[in-house]
């Protein structure tokens, strides 16, 4: 993976339209990996799914906290990608107060599975889900993997700490 681009999909994702009105203002937008990644130096984390237990309680609030932090080290963009539809997506993301994480939906698995990362969790009743790994890409590049030990379907466990933002921020 180390040096080589990341995967073309198109995401489908939902965005507030407040010219819509009503009680859910949000419309069906189309972002691709391009749009995500092209020009820009990104940090990408990877999860099992939104609002899982470490995903919720470590994982993406420390990110969001230690936001600026990345950006003094001239991260563009965070970005947190789950095989959770948009709809999901945006809840979790309501529900944890994020404000300046990206949240993108891998609801197909399409990128997850291009990425190498797609895995079984039928063990926990997921079903296809992602490993937990990041990323540091640099236009579209991918330059450093944080990949989580123990890469298998049906894990028994779901190691976290390769992955952390703390670990990612002190090795980029």
């Amino acid at each position: 993976m180390i040096n080589k681009k990341v995967p073309f999909v198109t995401f489908k994702t939902r965005v507030r339209d407040e010219s819509i009105g009503g009680e859910n203002p949000y419309r069906w937008e189309e972002v691709t990996s391009d749009d995500y990644f092209s020009g820009k130096k990104v940090v990408l984390f990877s999860l099992p799914g939104a609002f899982t237990p470490t995903c919720s309680t470590y994982q993406l609030p420390d990110f969001e906290k230690l936001y600026d932090n990345f950006k003094e080290k001239g991260i563009d963009e965070i970005y947190c990608i789950s095989v959770n539809d948009a709809f999901v997506m945006n809840a979790w993301g309501r529900d944890q107060g994020i404000k300046k994480i990206r949240l993108i939906p891998d609801g197909s698995g399409e990128f997850t599975r291009k990425m190498g990362m797609l895995v079984s969790k039928d063990n926990l009743g997921f079903g296809m889900r992602s490993w937990r790994y990041g990323a540091l890409i640099n236009n579209g590049n991918i330059e450093k993997l944080f990949e989580e030990d123990g890469f298998s379907d049906n894990a028994g466990d779901d190691p976290y700490g390769i992955s952390s933002p703390q670990n990612i921020l002190e090795n980029i």
